[in-house]
């Protein structure tokens, strides 16, 4: 962790860190023909670094391909140019916000993989106590936005992490019923089908400051 004499936070989506938050998203050449992901991400960093003293960096984790679709299935819209965040870089941030597509109501295999390889941080419990929260995307209503994170939040937990659900606190944003809208109290979401909708970055922004706000408050109090 940086440290200074205004005692900088970080948050991880992966976000960066005094508090530092990660903000950290994964997809590949199938995930990645749309944006929508990224730019859920952006805006959760913005609102996170809306906190006065929050420091937060966007990573991607490693691009495996885990399904063997044939060349030239896909056309990838954007080569989002991120650094690919490793295992062991984890513990440096003070907060985090993970971000993904949904695979049949549940995280992305890709992202799964690099979750999957974090045995060592989970054997020392180096995250432990540390507040994430998470975002996802769907590829269209009923895909699993509740699921994808319900799901997730086991991965949290095995490294004593805390969850930090946005609720119902975006009013009146969670109660909008008149245009189709992602998002749920567990965390922002979108429709990968579509750019995400001046509500949904919204509500994005929304999370990013929230969970921003509660690591500070959490790094305050550290013994």
């Amino acid at each position: 962790m940086l440290k200074s004499s205004a005692r900088r936070l970080t948050v991880d989506c992966v976000v960066d860190w005094i508090g530092s938050v990660l903000i950290c998203v994964g997809f590949d050449q199938y995930y990645a023909r749309s944006s929508c992901i990224y730019r859920l991400a952006e805006k959760i960093r913005t609102g996170a670094e809306s906190v006065e003293g929050v420091k937060a960096t966007l990573w991607k984790v490693p691009d495996k391909q885990m399904i063997d679709w044939p060349k030239g299935s896909f056309k990838t819209e954007m080569d989002i140019d991120i650094p690919v965040i490793k295992p062991d870089e984890l513990p440096k941030a003070d907060g985090f916000i993970f971000g993904f597509p949904s695979r049949f109501g549940m995280m992305a295999p890709q992202f799964k993989a690099f979750l999957d390889a974090t045995g060592c941080l989970w054997k020392t419990q180096e995250l432990a106590g540390k507040p994430a929260g998470i975002f996802c995307s769907t590829h269209h209503q009923g895909c699993g936005q509740e699921t994808s994170a319900l799901s997730a939040i086991t991965q949290l937990v095995h490294h004593g992490m805390l969850f930090v659900p946005i609720g119902y606190n975006f009013r009146p944003g969670m109660f909008e019923m008149k245009q189709v809208k992602g998002g749920t109290p567990y965390g922002a979401a979108s429709y990968s089908f579509e750019e995400p909708t001046f509500l949904e970055l919204e509500q994005a922004f929304h999370q990013g400051n929230y969970i921003a706000t509660i690591t500070k408050k959490l790094k305050g109090y550290a013994i």
